[in-house]
């Protein structure tokens, strides 16, 4: 029964989500069985210009660590926030998510040039949960049931307990600035006098992801509660 319901719900999920946690947890386990080693897998420059060992700039945001506390954590919070958005914001509208993908990931591999990071997937998480957070600023927030706090606040708390853990805070503050360039570009900009989209999705995108038979009056999960994780659970002002 219990794997009857994980398949269900793993099935559940939406594409990308699905998609890229597979990855990750799959990466993980290659790593744990030794498979394959950190070392073919991180952020290198000048083996991928030089060596041409170009998978190097998808592998680094698929590797999270060992599976322990930090790997758990971060699964956690990747799952839950991705879902959100694709379910949320981008219901109908996979290739845009995509886009911001491809957008977000491009931004952090070229700021990845000049911050010595070797592994990006959790700088991607945060950049997840800032544009989120700041397209939800009035839910309000139960950090493990120790702090309440409303949405936008979250990517400097996740940054907070990172630091608390011994962490390097460079890789949270490298998340929250493309995410709020995405979301600058995406959801402030366009509406300023004078302003307009800059970010446009490329039409194959648009042709491989979206389809043209998504119900339009299909009500999704609220965008605050996909998952049933207490980490960060968030509530509507009001509701």
């Amino acid at each position: 029964m219990a794997y009857r319901t994980f398949r269900q719900e793993y099935l559940h999920m939406p594409v990308v989500t699905r998609a890229y946690t597979t990855a990750c947890v799959l990466t993980t386990a290659a790593v744990q069985l030794e498979l394959i080693t950190p070392f073919q897998l991180y952020f290198n420059p000048e083996l991928i210009f030089k060596n041409y060992q170009v998978w190097r700039l998808i592998t680094n945001y698929l590797f999270f660590g060992p599976v322990g506390f930090n790997f758990l954590f971060n699964m956690i919070f990747l799952y839950r926030y991705c879902r959100m958005l694709e379910e949320g914001s981008f219901r109908g509208r996979t290739a845009d998510f995509v886009f911001m993908f491809f957008f977000g990931g491009l931004l952090m591999t070229i700021f990845g040039l000049f911050v010595n990071l070797v592994f990006l997937g959790q700088a991607f998480t945060i950049m997840l949960v800032y544009i989120w957070s700041r397209r939800n600023p009035f839910v309000r927030m139960n950090f493990f049931g120790l702090l309440i706090f409303q949405a936008p606040f979250l990517p400097w708390i996740l940054m907070g307990f990172s630091l608390l853990l011994g962490n390097s805070i460079i890789v949270d503050l490298l998340g929250i600035a493309v995410g709020h360039i995405y979301f600058f570009l995406e959801d402030v900009f366009p509406n300023q006098p004078g302003g307009g989209r800059l970010l446009k999705t490329p039409s194959i995108l648009k042709v491989i992801f979206d389809s043209p038979e998504d119900d339009p009056n299909y009500n999704p999960l609220p965008e605050e509660r996909p998952g049933g994780f207490a980490w960060g659970e968030g509530q509507r002002l009001g509701g």
